[in-house]
């Protein structure tokens, strides 16, 4: 049984799509001569105006190398890919264009400690992204009352502002990149396990605050996970990546309800449940066949 669930776009504003993906391909040198690493392999997708779009995979499928193609952390080696129209699959040779990039694109680490400024001040933290990002229109009073109002929206109130990112939970550092990604105004959010790291509680705070995000500002999400559980709660789509390529894709609810590929369903089988029982890829594979 081969049946794949249908593409639909689900973005609330409809329009069209902020980012197109085509034929993606990255390939990577190999620690062999003449024998590269395919890390990515055609894949395709949209990403629609205030919608989430959930790239599930193992690790090593290739859904975070997509990511950092979209952000230009890495280069396309085939394929399209472009913002509102705009290709990014060249990259980016002059910094006005990478700040205008980074402008429409922002990137929400697993790990916020390591790509938060340790000797930056929360507040100054979030104040530096809102006066790169507003350029020569905002004084630095104004972009500290500005990253203030952006901590708030948050969670993090006045408090918070004069701390430094050691002085935090996980929780709150994680709300602080939040933070400083939308210091840029951006039209799209990367969310690369941007929740893995945190315990089930903190988790759901987190979540829960990106949907509210996402309901004031209409912003889209690009949600990178291997957590099925927390891609339900969050995303309206998927696409399921298995070694480089897309094997799986549709309405999350949907999908997850009735998964037809092996890989899927050997994904949902491995989400802890009540009288839950790890369950081996391999019969999972024999079970779609028979």
């Amino acid at each position: 049984m081969n049946r794949t669930h249908p593409v639909e776009r689900t973005g609330a504003s409809g329009g069209d799509p902020i980012v197109v993906a085509r034929g993606l391909r990255k390939v990577f040198p190999g620690p062999v001569k003449d024998d590269p690493v395919i890390a990515v392999d055609d894949v395709s997708f949209e990403l629609y105006p205030n919608e989430c779009l959930a790239i599930v995979g193992e690790s090593g499928s290739g859904k975070t190398t997509v990511a950092r193609m979209l952000v230009g952390l890495e280069t396309v080696t085939e394929g399209e890919l472009s913002v509102r129209g705009e290709s990014r699959a060249k990259g980016v040779k002059h910094l006005a264009d990478r700040r205008r990039w980074a402008r429409e694109v922002q990137y929400v680490f697993q790990d916020p400690y390591s790509s938060l400024n340790g000797r930056q001040r929360v507040g100054e933290i979030v104040a530096t992204s809102v006066a790169l990002h507003a350029g020569r229109g905002a004084t630095r009073t104004e972009a500290r009352g500005r990253a203030r109002e952006i901590l708030d929206s948050v969670g993090l109130g006045e408090r918070f502002v004069d701390k430094f990112p050691h002085q935090l939970s996980g929780g709150q550092r994680q709300r602080v990149a939040i933070a400083r990604a939308l210091a840029a105004d951006p039209a799209v959010i990367v969310l690369d396990e941007a929740v893995a790291a945190l315990d089930v509680s903190i988790q759901a705070q987190i979540l829960n605050l990106l949907a509210d995000i996402r309901a004031e500002r209409e912003v889209s999400y690009l949600f990178i996970s291997h957590d099925l559980a927390v891609v339900n709660q969050i995303s309206d789509r998927m696409i399921v990546m298995e070694q480089g390529r897309v094997v799986d894709r549709g309405r999350t609810a949907e999908l997850l309800a009735d998964p037809v590929h092996p890989y899927t369903r050997s994904l949902r089988a491995a989400v802890p449940r009540p009288g839950w029982k790890p369950v081996r890829r391999e019969r999972l594979a024999v079970q779609a066949t028979a």
